[in-house]
């Protein structure tokens, strides 16, 4: 999920090429952990999965737009997607796994990283921005406002810098959103500041998807 970068730090081709030591990446990991990092989630040319039991967001904008990127193979893609903006989010039992198909000698390789469960805070996050392309959940909205244009949803933190959104396109927003149950596909997720309490990536054979 090669996408726009809104501010942060761009991990190109995330959890998929596995060419950084896991040491190295154990260390970004724990960096993020302790919210020392702008985080930038995408995996070029692939969607990847997250669900979580509670996600409570204020400042909360929704608006399309397109991510580009490349396949691991060097093709343009384009998606369309629904971008999920939030001023601050905080996300409880959060689990996202992404799927390497294919790789010589070894097949699938799922990596899966989880964070904010039992036992810990909650995923905190700042400036946070989802590229969604599906979403199950039971949602409650606040003070919600349907078919603003996207550039006048004031509420949220506004279109993310480089997206490509028509600013004159339908969005929605609320001073709060309360989502439960949550089981998304996304192709990019960015935040200002992303903090993640608990947090435990593994490397497993074969599909072992989030849901």
């Amino acid at each position: 999920m090669e996408s726009q970068v809104r501010g942060g730090t761009r991990w190109k081709r995330f959890a998929v090429v596995m060419v950084p030591s896991v040491a190295a990446t154990a260390c970004i990991g724990i960096a993020l952990a302790q919210g020392a990092l702008a985080a930038s989630f995408s995996v070029s040319g692939q969607s990847f999965k997250v669900t979580a039991d509670k996600l409570v967001g204020t400042g909360f904008s929704q608006y399309g737009a397109i991510d580009q990127g490349y396949t691991l193979k060097g093709a343009k893609t384009a998606h369309p997607v629904a971008v999920s903006a939030f001023k601050t989010a905080k996300i409880t039992n959060m689990c996202q796994s992404v799927v390497t198909p294919d790789i010589p000698l070894i097949g699938s390789v799922t990596l899966t990283l989880n964070a904010g469960g039992k036992g810990h805070d909650p995923v905190k996050a700042k400036q946070l921005y989802i590229d969604v392309e599906e979403l199950e959940a039971d949602a409650t909205f606040s003070n919600i406002d349907i078919g603003v244009a996207a550039k006048d949803a004031n509420k949220g933190p506004g279109i993310g810098k480089g997206d490509q959104a028509n600013p004159f396109g339908f969005a929605q927003q609320a001073d709060k959103a309360v989502l439960t149950g949550v089981k998304q596909t996304a192709w990019a997720t960015t935040a200002g500041t992303f903090k993640l309490s608990g947090l435990k990536m593994s490397f497993s054979k074969g599909v072992n998807e989030c849901y």
